[in-house]
């Protein structure tokens, strides 16, 4: 493919500026002691952190005090972070510095540090919280920096002396007091025109253990089920004798506390389990609780598998009592049973959002978690597994549902890893990592594959095939990051292990081959990779057949490389038969027909019919936005070539304004970094050229070559372009030296 740049899109903020969504304050929030010490830490200036376990309510605190502050009119700038992982917390940085710095969210590594270099400098008043920071490895480097003018609050649940150093204000929150806790508990009896006996309040208040989340649970099990708070007292200290104890760790409840909340959640989830749709609240409670808490698609919870899941464990009593036949469970009855999940304060279920619908207490899941045996767990992991890979579409139009099921994946992964590689590794794991490097993360995509495949060998030994894929995949990103030379010493170490395991006719091992062969041309021996790609297609055709998609592949790659060999004649003609092949066995709309048509457009331009090509291009690019969507890094790269081919029909001008359009959508999909955007960027100053600006496309010149060194390599084919044009356009400007 041809070279690829973006430009940074501009934003103008309007002040006073919110970035992210403030949580909702919750019912009858009941004011403490704990939000006054942390207005007064904060004002003194120094990072703020809120620590304490589950459920005591730091992040409405949190959001107590960013309401405050900003009705208050104390703050320019606020920023709000879910803070639970480190792609959270850049992704978070990187749409604040697309707002206020002028930074591109695409390659979100680089818009994060713009957003802090900003916070670092700048006049304005700013607040960023960061919510619920889980791991405080997410947040190294990316601390907010200390600034007069700048505030910082964290909420964890850890305690780690970390926490504690540069000059932060470490503030523990515990559960509410006493009389805090029976004030909440009149107060939310009082909204639903309740009283109860005030001793009986109190006494409710010390079983729960002045804990909000558990307060907030129980009385909304006792309203609905119209129970009197010495009732419902009854019943949870009977549960409470039998239910198992939670388990503590940092940041969680202690033992002789957290039976009472067990015991509160089991409650509400045995009245939500009889709410209609009987039976399913449960065990869709058991699905969510290895999920990303931070927001689950509802369609994971409502895929062919998790339907499946909720129907096998339903527990259905028909009229005369015992459990009768279960029903099959529909996609509108999980959708019921989240709302009861919802109502008893078990979940948080928004409707009208498609992505982040679903949102569950960590607590609440580990309780859930916890009441299953390994082998339940073991097998539900395998499921959500399962109902993850149904609902991730092939074509990643949608990049935010993209980045919600890598969370859940992620999330997944933490709770049940090892099943997740019994009896062998679930496919969703290769998924997660291939989705991450089509977003235009192809560093993480390597890094994904790299602990991947020490995963499996340990899982699965060095030479089992699924070691061997991680293996694969690997090396491809490796390439894709720009090592292509170690790119291809990698695939020539596999490809010995896969010939040695796999055999010579495997698809794995002819894959391999072809990968092979496809970096050896990027390394710029396009003959050595037309005549690799020639025993790869014969082999394939007596393995695999001549209609099997991996040979039509193999048959376009050495069309690819045979022209770039220079037979562009015969290279076309042999294209032209493949795409008729594709057409008939794939389809008109197959990615890799419309792959060839693009190939066949760009070549009828190099043989000099720009337009022509620029004809061909205008027709698949209605194509590619109407199956790939505009975000399809290939309907990006037909965006690139339809741009060149105007320039070389004459309409320079006219490139140059498509080519500065396409360069901000490629900086915001595909990150500064990614060689096509580089590509990109060096065109656009080629064009600056060409249009009577050899100053700037100079300038622009020697930026995209610096960048290509270090990415890509100073060997590259695309590198020593760049310093070709960049020697032509210097001698434009009058340095022939």
């Amino acid at each position: 493919m041809t070279q690829t740049y973006y430009a940074a899109a501009r934003f103008s903020a309007c002040w006073p500026h919110l970035v992210g969504a403030l949580p909702p304050l919750a019912e009858c929030f009941q004011h403490r002691a704990a939000a006054d010490a942390l207005a007064q830490k904060i004002a003194a200036g120094s990072p703020s952190v809120l620590s304490g376990t589950g459920g005591v309510g730091k992040t409405q605190l949190a959001a107590f005090y960013a309401r405050t502050a900003w009705q208050a009119g104390a703050v320019d700038l606020l920023v709000w972070v879910t803070a639970s992982s480190r792609d959270a917390i850049i992704s978070g940085y990187a749409n604040a510095g697309a707002d206020v710095a002028d930074a591109a969210p695409a390659d979100p590594e680089q818009a994060a540090t713009r957003s802090l270099a900003w916070a670092e400098t700048t006049d304005r008043r700013w607040l960023i919280i960061l919510d619920d920071l889980a791991d405080l490895t997410a947040v190294r480097g990316l601390w907010p920096p200390e600034h007069h003018r700048g505030r910082v609050l964290v909420t964890t649940r850890r305690r780690d002396a970390a926490l504690r150093g540069h000059s932060r204000h470490f503030i523990g929150i515990d559960q509410f007091t006493s009389a805090e806790a029976a004030a909440y508990l009149t107060a939310k009896l009082a909204v639903h025109n309740r009283q109860d006996d005030p001793e009986q309040i109190v006494g409710l208040a010390a079983d729960l253990e002045h804990l909000p989340l558990a307060l907030a649970q129980a009385v909304a099990y006792l309203i609905d089920l119209e129970l009197d708070c010495s009732t419902y007292r009854e019943r949870l200290a009977d549960r409470a004798r039998t239910l198992p104890g939670l388990l503590p760790e940092t940041g969680s409840l202690p033992d002789d506390q957290a039976v009472t909340v067990a015991a509160t959640w089991s409650l509400s989830i045995d009245r939500a389990d009889r709410l209609s749709p009987e039976g399913v609240a449960r065990p869709l409670m058991h699905l969510a609780s290895l999920l990303d808490p931070n927001g689950i698609p509802i369609t994971v919870l409502t895929s062919p598998s998790a339907l499946a899941y909720l129907t096998a464990h339903r527990a259905f009593r028909n009229a005369t009592g015992p459990i009768g036949l279960c029903p099959p469970v529909t996609e509108a009855d999980a959708a019921d049973a989240l709302r009861c999940l919802h109502r008893l304060s078990l979940a948080d279920h928004t409707s009208g959002t498609s992505h982040n619908a679903v949102r569950v207490h960590r607590l609440a899941q580990r309780v859930t978690r916890e009441s299953l045996t390994d082998d339940q767990r073991d097998a539900l992991a395998r499921v959500c597994a399962d109902a993850l890979l149904e609902v991730w579409p092939q074509v990643e139009r949608d990049t935010a549902l993209a980045q919600a099921l890598r969370a859940n994946t992620n999330a997944l992964t933490r709770h049940a890893q090892h099943a997740l590689w019994r009896p062998v590794s679930h496919p969703v794991l290769f998924h997660t990592g291939n989705s991450l490097g089509s977003a235009g993360l192809a560093a993480t995509a390597r890094s994904h594959f790299h602990d991947l495949h020490i995963t499996a060998r340990q899982q699965l030994g060095p030479d089992h095939s699924h070691t061997l894929t991680a293996r694969a995949n690997l090396a491809y990103w490796q390439g894709v990051t720009g090592d292509v030379v170690g790119a291809v010493a990698a695939f020539e170490e596999l490809l010995t292990d896969m010939l040695r395991v796999l055999g010579p006719d495997d698809p794995h091992t002819l894959t391999a081959r072809a990968n092979l062969a496809y970096w050896r041309g990027m390394v710029g021996d396009a003959a050595g990779a037309a005549t690799a790609f020639e025993g790869v297609l014969t082999d394939e055709e007596s393995a695999l057949g001549p209609d099997h998609p991996h040979t039509l592949t193999a048959r376009a790659g050495l069309a690819y490389w045979r022209r770039k060999a220079g037979d562009v004649a015969g290279a076309t003609t042999a294209y032209e038969d493949v795409l008729a092949d594709r057409k008939r066995v794939l389809g008109h709309d197959h990615p890799d027909t419309l792959t060839t048509r693009h190939n066949l457009a760009y070549w009828q331009g190099e043989t000099g019919d720009a337009v022509g090509a620029v004809a061909a291009f205008e027709e698949l690019l209605t194509d590619m936005l109407r199956v790939l969507g505009p975000d399809h890094p290939h309907t990006l790269t037909a965006r690139h070539n339809l741009a060149r081919w105007r320039g070389e029909a004459g309409d320079a001008v006219g490139a140059v304004a498509a080519f500065e359009e396409l360069l901000t959508d490629m900086l915001r999909v595909l990150g500064h970094g990614h060689p096509d955007t580089l590509t990109t960027r060096h065109n656009l100053a080629y064009c600056w050229g060409v249009t009577g600006n050899a100053d700037a496309a100079t300038a622009a010149l020697q930026r995209v070559l610096a960048d290509q060194e270090r990415v890509l390599g100073s060997d590259h084919p695309d590198t020593l372009i760049t310093r070709h044009n960049l020697a032509r356009w210097r001698a434009e400007v009058g340095n022939a030296e």
